[in-house]
């Protein structure tokens, strides 16, 4: 029905393997003076103590291809004819991708009426 709430879950673009700059949005470092940091992260872990890097540290590795669900999306409109759902908001995936549309889970509680 139009105006209903949903959640859509689909596949993000494959966007293979991708530094830290386009993975987590570092900065880059200076390109003149002589900087050879560029697009490099950077120092990565402590010295001596913990003599390690922390597992779970943002560096660069696969980006996008994963699942993804975006919540709370609004029905703007359904041709019926066409076979075609209307969606307001960012549908996760490329285009001609395959989504599955599910009624939202959150955010779909009716306000009480007040007494009196």
């Amino acid at each position: 029905m139009v105006g209903q709430k949903v959640d859509v879950i689909g596949t993000t673009k494959g966007r293979g393997f991708a530094g830290t700059i386009k993975r987590h949005g570092f900065h880059r470092g200076p390109k003149t003076h002589g900087s050879k940091n560029y697009r490099a992260p950077g120092s990565i872990g402590c010295s001596a103590y913990p003599s390690r890097v922390f597992k779970g540290k943002r560096m660069g590795g696969q980006y996008g291809d994963k699942r993804q669900t975006t919540k709370n999306l609004t029905i703007m409109r359904i041709d019926e004819e066409r076979n075609l759902l209307f969606i307001r908001g960012a549908v996760p995936g490329a285009n001609n991708g395959w989504v599955q549309v599910q009624t939202a889970r959150t955010g779909t509680r009716t306000p009480k009426k007040k007494q009196g």
